[in-house]
C-alpha cells in the first residue's frame, strides 16, 4: 500500500467504528484507516506510547490509594464508591487539559488529588500516558504526520475534548484535516483551528411523539415498532432504539429481546449478573460480603460445580445439608461436620474433610477475596471477578458486580440496536426510536464532581462537556442525521404510579399519541404478545379453555368439578385413605378434605425458608418447648423419676435441656437474632417448668414418658417405650390406621392406671371443649392408642395441657368422644372415596398453607361462596365441624 493513498477516518464510538470498517470494507477502500482521535494521537506519537485504560487506572487507584495522603479525603478513601470516584475525577481532569502539579497549592483537594494522580502514573506500566503526555509526544513528531496518518477526515462528532484540540490545530499545518459536520452543528473553536468543514443539510425525517403508562410499556411499543419495521423489509441494521440513560431500559429489553426472539444488540454492553458466568461470581459475592449460609452455599454449588473445591464431593452431596438448617455460623458447620457418617453420604465414604475444607475457605470472607475466587471460579466468570476486585474493595464486591458490564455477543452491524442516544448521534441509522423524553432524564441535570466541586474548579472548566448541552445535542444531531423516521416516546407514569412531566425536547414535535397499555398492537412483538391482542384467538386455545372454565366454575355457587370432584374410587384417593393416619391428617380431612388430597396425594406442601426469621412463628414455638420437654423429661427419669423428682431438679433439668435442645435447633433450624432467641429460650424454659410441675393429680409410683410412638412411627430417642411401637393401631368401624407421638404419658406402678396428655403452647379455648369442630382429636385418638396398646384394664385420662394459662382440660367420656368421632370419619371415608374432596372451613384459613393453589382472598369470597353446597353434599361429614 502506498503511503500516499493513506487516509485516516476519525469516527466517536464502536459502534461508529465497527460500521465504517465494514463500509470501506465493501467498497474496497484500501488504505483507510479508521480509529477515535485518541487512537490517531497515540500512533502519531508512537513507541510503545498508549492510553491509560480505565480498567489500569483503577487497578493503579487500588494499590495506590491505601498508601497516599488524601488529606481532608482520607476518612472516606476507603468507602466503596472512592476508586470509581477517583477515576471519575482524573478521566475529567485529563480531558479537560488541567495541569493538577501546577494548581496543588490553589487547594488542599487539589494538592491531595496531585498525589494521587503522581502515584497512579507512577504504578502504570511504562508507555501509559495522559492525554497532555501523548499530545506532547505526538507533537514533537509531528513531521511523520503525512505518513503515519495521512489525510484526515473527522465525522460523526460534535465535539472534541480540549485536551486534542492543540494537537489538531498541529496537524492542519502538515496534513489536510477535513471536519464532516454534515446536517450536526460544528464547534465554534474550530474556526481558528485552519480545519476545513463541510456541512450538509439536514434529513427531514418523519417525526412522531408518543406516550406510554410506564418504562416498561414504552420497551414493548418499541420492540412492536421494531416487528413492524421488520415485518415491511427494512433491514435490521437500519432500525435502532435510543435514550439518554440506557439502565434504566436494560432489564425491560433483555426480558423482551428472550420473549420476541429478535436480536437487539446492546450497544452499551448487558449486565455481567445476567450470564450464567456472572451469576456464579455474584452468588461466590454474596457468601463473602455476607457470610456462609446453606442457602448461599447451593446457589454456589450449583453454578460452580465443576470447580475443583467441589470436585471431590460426590454427586447428590447436598442431600447430607439438614433442609432447614441456616448453617450461617461457624459453630453450626462444626457440629454438622462433626456428625457427619461415611452412611450419609451417597458413596458411603466420608467426604467430611472436603466440605470442611470449603466451609474454611469460604469463611475467610472478603480479607480472602482473590483466593477464594481463584479456587472456585474458572474462565469468564473468574475473569469477571478479577475486573470486579480492580473496580472496587472487596468488602462491596457484590455492589461492584452489580455495575460490570460485557459485549452480548451480537453482530452491530446486522442486529437492531439498542444504545445511548451519544452512540447514535455518531452512528446514524434511517429508523430510530428516542424513549425516555422525561423531564429531568433527557436531558439530564448538571452535576458536580464528587471529588473537586465547583467552588475548587469551576464545573465549566472542569467538565466543558457538560451531560444536559451534550445531551440536546445529541437530540438535536439524531433528529437532523435521521433519514427516515423517528418516533419520540415518553412515560406518564413511574413505576410507583407517580405522574412524568415532559421533557422541554418534545416541545414543537406536535401533538402526542396516548397509548393505552391494553390497546390492540399493529404489530405484535411476540407470540405471547399476538395471542394476548386477539381474544378470540386465544379463546380457542386449549390453555385459555381450560381457564376461562375454572373461573366461571369459581365464580358459580354450585360445586363443579374445579372444586375438587374427582372421579369416584381413584386409585390416588383410595391409596392415601390407606395409608397411616396421624391426629393431624385426620383433622384435616374432616376440616378441608380438598387440602387432604392436595397434602397427601399430590405431596404439595409449603417451602420451608433456610433463613433466620425475625421471631419463631407458633408451629416453631410449639416445636421448641415440646423439644425441651422431651428432653428434660428423660433426664428426670433417669435420675429417679419426675414424680420424686422436686422444683430445684426440675428447673436444673429443664435448663439443660434448653441448652442441648438450642445448640440442635441452631445447627438444624432457622433462628431468630440472639437477643429474641435468647428471650424465646426463657420462654421455652418457664413453659416447660410449668409443665413438668403442674397438677396434683400425679400417679401413685407412676413412670412418665414423654414423645412415644406408637402406631409403627419411629422413636425420637433410645428411651425406654411402655410398648411395641411396630405394633399397627387401628380405629374400629373405619378402616383407619393411625399412628404418632404422645406428647406425654404417665402410668402407675400398679399398671391399672395411664394419663395422657398432649401439651398446647398456645392460649386455651373459651369454655369446656371436646371435638371442637373436628379441630381437637389428639385425646381421644391417643387416649384409644393407649387402651388398645396397655389392654382394656387400664383407667385412661386424657386432657389438654396449656402451660401458658395454665389450664387443663379433662376428655369427660373418651370412649363415647371416640364412638362419635368414628361416625364422622367412616363418612369422611365414604365421601372422600365418592370423589369429593371439597373445601372445609379450613380451606383458605389463616393456617392454610396450601392457600396459594386457591383464588386470590378465597377466605372472604370463594370459600364463601362454595360452602353451603359443600356442607349440603359432605351430608354429615359436615356436622363436626359444630361439634363442640
Amino acid at each position: 500500500m502506498s503511503v500516499a493513498n493513506r487516509s485516516t477516518l476519525v469516527v466517536h464510538g464502536r459502534l461508529a467504528m465497527r460500521e465504517r470498517r465494514l463500509a470501506a470494507a465493501r467498497n474496497g477502500r484500501h488504505g483507510l484507516q479508521v480509529m477515535s482521535f485518541e487512537q490517531a494521537a497515540v500512533r502519531l506519537a508512537g513507541g510503545f506510547a498508549g492510553p491509560i485504560d480505565d480498567e489500569s487506572l483503577r487497578s493503579a487507584i487500588q494499590a495506590v490509594l491505601p498508601s497516599t495522603s488524601m488529606g481532608e479525603l482520607e476518612s472516606i478513601k476507603s468507602l466503596p464508591g472512592m476508586i470509581d470516584a477517583a477515576a471519575d475525577t482524573l478521566h475529567k481532569v485529563w480531558r479537560a487539559g488541567i495541569d493538577l502539579a501546577t494548581r496543588a497549592a490553589d487547594h488542599p483537594r487539589l494538592d491531595a488529588i496531585a498525589r494521587l494522580e503522581a502515584a497512579v502514573l507512577a504504578q502504570l506500566r511504562i508507555g501509559m500516558m495522559r492525554p497532555v503526555d501523548i499530545v506532547a509526544a505526538a507533537t514533537g513528531r509531528i513531521t511523520h504526520a503525512p505518513a503515519v496518518i495521512g489525510r484526515m477526515e473527522i465525522t460523526g462528532l460534535t465535539e472534541l475534548s480540549p485536551c486534542w484540540r492543540p494537537l489538531l490545530k498541529a496537524l492542519t499545518a502538515h496534513i489536510p484535516v477535513h471536519w464532516t459536520a454534515g446536517p450536526r452543528t460544528a464547534p465554534a473553536w474550530l474556526e481558528s483551528t485552519g480545519v476545513r468543514v463541510s456541512h450538509a443539510p439536514s434529513e427531514t425525517p418523519a417525526v412522531s411523539a408518543v406516550s406510554a403508562a410506564t418504562a416498561y410499556h414504552e420497551a414493548i411499543e418499541a420492540m412492536r415498532w421494531v416487528r413492524s419495521l421488520l415485518a415491511s423489509g427494512i433491514a435490521p441494521s437500519e432500525i435502532a432504539i435510543a435514550t439518554a440513560s440506557p439502565a434504566d431500559y436494560d432489564d425491560h429489553f433483555l426480558a423482551l429481546r428472550a420473549d420476541a426472539n429478535i436480536d437487539l444488540h446492546f450497544v452499551h454492553g448487558v449486565r455481567t449478573v445476567t450470564t450464567r458466568e456472572g451469576q456464579a461470581a455474584a452468588a461466590l459475592a454474596d457468601i463473602v460480603v455476607r457470610g456462609l449460609s446453606q442457602s448461599r452455599l447451593r446457589r454456589l454449588a450449583a453454578l460452580c460445580r465443576d470447580s475443583a473445591p467441589f470436585e471431590v464431593l460426590p454427586e447428590g452431596w447436598l442431600r447430607v445439608l439438614p433442609t432447614d438448617a441456616p448453617l450461617s455460623t461457624s459453630s453450626a458447620w462444626s457440629r454438622l461436620l462433626a456428625r457427619l457418617k461415611p452412611d450419609d453420604w451417597p458413596d458411603s465414604a466420608n467426604h467430611a474433610p472436603g466440605l470442611r475444607a470449603v466451609a474454611e475457605l469460604l469463611a475467610k470472607g472478603s480479607e480472602a477475596a482473590s483466593e477464594i475466587g481463584d479456587a472456585f471460579l474458572k474462565g469468564r466468570a473468574l475473569a469477571i471477578w478479577r475486573k470486579a476486585l480492580l473496580a472496587g474493595p472487596a468488602a462491596s464486591i457484590d455492589a461492584t458486580l452489580e455495575t460490570l458490564k460485557q459485549d452480548d455477543g451480537l453482530e452491530a452491524c446486522v442486529s437492531v440496536a439498542w444504545m445511548p442516544a451519544s452512540a447514535l448521534a455518531a452512528s446514524p441509522r434511517r429508523f430510530a426510536r428516542l424513549i425516555g423524553l422525561n423531564s429531568s432524564r433527557w436531558p439530564r441535570g448538571i452535576a458536580e464532581d464528587r471529588l473537586i466541586p465547583d467552588h475548587i474548579i469551576p464545573t465549566a472548566e472542569l467538565d466543558p462537556l457538560p451531560v444536559n448541552l451534550a445531551d440536546r445535542r445529541d437530540f438535536e444531531t439524531i433528529l437532523a442525521t435521521t433519514s427516515g423516521q423517528v418516533v419520540l416516546t415518553r412515560a406518564r407514569r413511574d413505576s410507583d404510579g407517580r405522574l412524568l412531566g415532559r421533557s422541554p425536547l418534545l416541545a414543537g414535535h406536535g401533538e402526542e399519541t396516548y397509548l393505552r397499555r391494553n390497546a390492540v398492537p399493529g404489530h405484535a412483538f411476540s407470540e405471547t404478545d399476538r395471542l394476548m391482542a386477539r381474544p378470540q384467538e386465544f379463546g380457542s386455545h386449549p390453555q385459555a379453555i381450560s381457564a376461562q372454565a375454572c373461573w366461571r366454575d369459581w365464580r358459580r355457587a354450585e360445586i363443579t368439578a374445579h372444586d375438587g370432584l374427582v372421579r369416584a374410587d381413584h386409585p390416588l384417593i383410595l391409596a392415601i385413605l390407606a395409608r397411616t393416619q396421624s391426629a393431624s391428617s385426620l383433622k384435616t380431612l374432616l376440616r378441608n378434605p380438598m387440602g387432604f388430597v392436595w397434602r397427601y396425594a399430590f405431596g404439595w406442601k409449603a417451602p420451608q425458608s433456610s433463613a433466620e426469621p425475625l421471631v419463631l412463628d407458633a408451629l416453631g414455638v410449639g416445636d421448641l418447648i415440646h423439644m425441651v420437654l422431651d428432653r428434660a423429661l428423660r433426664d428426670l427419669e433417669g435420675a429417679g423419676g419426675l414424680m420424686t423428682a422436686d422444683a430445684a431438679a426440675i428447673e436444673a433439668a429443664v435448663d439443660r435441656a434448653a441448652g442441648v435442645v438450642a445448640a440442635d435447633w441452631e445447627s438444624e433450624r432457622p433462628v431468630p437474632p440472639t437477643v429474641i432467641w435468647g428471650r424465646t429460650l426463657e420462654d421455652a424454659r418457664l413453659l416447660a417448668g410449668r409443665a413438668l410441675t403442674y397438677g396434683d393429680d400425679h400417679l401413685p409410683d407412676a413412670r412418665s414418658y414423654g414423645e412415644v410412638p406408637f402406631g409403627g412411627s419411629e422413636p425420637k430417642s433410645e428411651a425406654e417405650t411402655p410398648w411395641d411401637a411396630s405394633v399397627p393401631v387401628t380405629i374400629p368401624d373405619t378402616g383407619f390406621n393411625i399412628a404418632g407421638y404422645i406428647d406425654r404419658l404417665d402410668i402407675s406402678g400398679d399398671g391399672k392406671r395411664a394419663l395422657v396428655r398432649d401439651y398446647k403452647t398456645g392460649r386455651p379455648p373459651r369454655g369446656d371443649i371436646q371435638l371442637n369442630g373436628g379441630r381437637e382429636l389428639q385425646r381421644c385418638l391417643y387416649a384409644f392408642a393407649v387402651k388398645a396398646l396397655l389392654g382394656e384394664g387400664v383407667a385412661i385420662s386424657a386432657s389438654l395441657l396449656y402451660p401458658r394459662e395454665p389450664v387443663d382440660l379433662q376428655l369427660d367420656d373418651p370412649e363415647a368422644v371416640l364412638a362419635e368421632i368414628t361416625g364422622y370419619l367412616r363418612a369422611a371415608r365414604t365421601s372422600l372415596s365418592r370423589g369429593e374432596a371439597l373445601p372445609g372451613p379450613d380451606t383458605g384459613g389463616d393456617y392454610d398453607d396450601l392457600a396459594f393453589a386457591l383464588p386470590a382472598n378465597a377466605g372472604a369470597t370463594y370459600c364463601k361462596r362454595k360452602q353451603p353446597a359443600a356442607s349440603e353434599r359432605l351430608g354429615e361429614v359436615a356436622l363436626v365441624w359444630e361439634a363442640e
